[in-house]
C-alpha cells in the first residue's frame, strides 16, 4: 500500500536487450544508452534482465560430467571470473551515474564477483545515483550452481520510492513459494523479476506472482542469438550464429493479473507501461495473502536475514 507521500501514478519500462557477453565494460556502455532512452519515454523506473552484465553464457557446459572437468572448461570459467564486477566498483560507479543523470530508479542483473566465486545478483541505485543495496540469487539453477554460488538471507533487499517498496526476485527464484511469501512480508509494490526464462510457462507464472502478491511484475529477459557469444568459447546450443539462444519475452502485469505491455520475443525492445499504483490498494481488498487472507494460528514462515560468511574472526579482547 502507498502512504501519503507518494505518488499514485508512474511510468515503469523493462529493457529487454543483449548484453555483449564476457565483456563488462561493453555491456554497461551499452546499458548506460537504453537507461537513457528508457527515461526518454518518461520511465522513472527501469528494470534490466538476470545477469545482463557481463551476460548469461547460455548453451556453455564448461566440460563439466559427473566427477570430472576439463581444462578448457576451467579456462572458459576463468574467463566468466574475470568478466564478473566488482560490487562496488567502477562499474556500479558508472551505473549510478547513468541512473542518476536520467532521474531514475534502476534495476539491473549483473554477475558479482567476490573472492573467486561468481555471485548472480540484481542491484538498485536511486534517482541520486546512490546503490541503494543489491540480491543475490539464493539458488542457482541446474548447471548455473557450476559457475555460480548461492546468497544468503541478508539480501533479500527492497527499497524504498515514492512508487512503493521496489524489491527483486531472480529467474527461477520466483518458483520457491517462501521466497515470495517472504517478499509479501517487505509490503513489496514493485516486484521486479529479471530472468533469462524465455519459455512459454513463463508469463503465467508472472501473473500468477501479481494475483498472488496483488503487485505490479515487471519481467525482463535477454534477447540472445549464438553469435553473440565470445568465438574462444564451446556453445553447444543453436545451429548457426543467428540461432536464438534467449528469445525474450519480457512483460509488464497488473495486480489484478492483467498484462500491461509484452510479451515481446524474437529482438530488443523496451516496453513501458504507465501503472496506477492505487491498483494495488484495490487488489487487496479481497485478497491480502500475509495480512487478512493468512492463517498464521495455522501456517508462520521465519526467515535468517544474517549474513552466513564462511570465516568469522573473532578477536579477544586482552585481560
Amino acid at each position: 500500500m502507498m502512504s501519503t507521500s507518494q505518488t499514485s501514478t508512474v511510468r515503469v519500462a523493462v529493457v529487454q536487450a543483449t548484453p555483449v557477453p564476457f565483456d563488462p565494460e561493453s555491456c554497461v556502455a551499452k546499458a548506460v544508452v537504453l537507461i537513457e532512452e528508457a527515461a526518454a519515454t518518461g520511465a522513472k523506473v527501469v528494470l534490466f534482465p538476470e545477469a545482463f552484465i557481463p551476460g548469461y553464457p547460455k548453451g556453455l557446459h564448461y566440460g563439466v560430467v559427473v566427477g570430472a572437468r576439463d581444462a578448457d572448461g576451467r579456462e572458459e570459467f576463468r574467463q566468466y571470473l574475470a568478466a564478473a564486477i566488482d560490487v562496488p566498483g567502477p562499474c556500479t560507479q558508472r551505473l549510478g551515474e547513468a541512473a542518476a543523470a536520467n532521474g531514475v530508479y534502476l534495476v539491473i542483473g549483473v554477475v558479482e564477483r567476490e573472492y573467486s566465486t561468481c555471485y548472480c545478483t540484481a542491484l538498485f541505485f536511486g534517482p541520486d545515483g546512490a546503490l541503494l543495496g543489491k540480491h543475490r540469487k539464493l539458488m542457482p539453477t541446474a548447471m548455473e550452481r557450476v559457475i555460480w554460488g548461492a546468497g544468503d538471507g541478508s539480501t533479500l533487499t527492497v527499497v524504498d520510492s515514492p512508487y512503493g517498496r521496489i524489491g527483486s526476485v531472480i529467474c527461477w527464484e520466483n518458483y520457491m513459494p517462501m521466497l515470495r511469501m517472504a517478499m509479501y512480508a517487505k509490503n513489496v509494490a514493485l516486484y521486479c523479476a529479471p530472468t533469462v526464462d524465455d519459455r512459454d510457462v513463463w508469463l503465467p507464472s508472472m501473473r500468477h506472482i501479481a494475483l498472488e502478491g496483488r503487485c505490479f511484475v515487471l519481467t525482463a529477459c535477454q534477447f540472445l542469438r549464438r553469435g553473440d557469444l565470445p568465438d574462444n568459447v564451446r556453445v553447444s546450443l543453436g545451429e548457426g550464429p543467428d540461432s536464438e539462444l534467449i528469445r525474450g519475452g519480457s512483460a509488464i502485469i497488473s495486480p489484478l493479473g492483467e498484462v500491461l505491455a509484452g510479451p515481446h520475443f524474437h529482438g530488443e525492445t523496451i516496453l513501458t507501461a504507465d501503472l496506477d499504483l492505487n491498483d494495488i490498494g484495490r487488489g487487496k481488498f479481497d485478497f491480502d495473502v500475509v495480512g487478512h487472507y493468512s492463517r498464521p494460528d495455522i501456517f508462520r514462515l521465519t526467515v535468517n536475514e544474517q549474513p552466513t560468511p564462511p570465516v568469522v574472526h573473532e578477536k579477544t579482547e586482552p585481560v
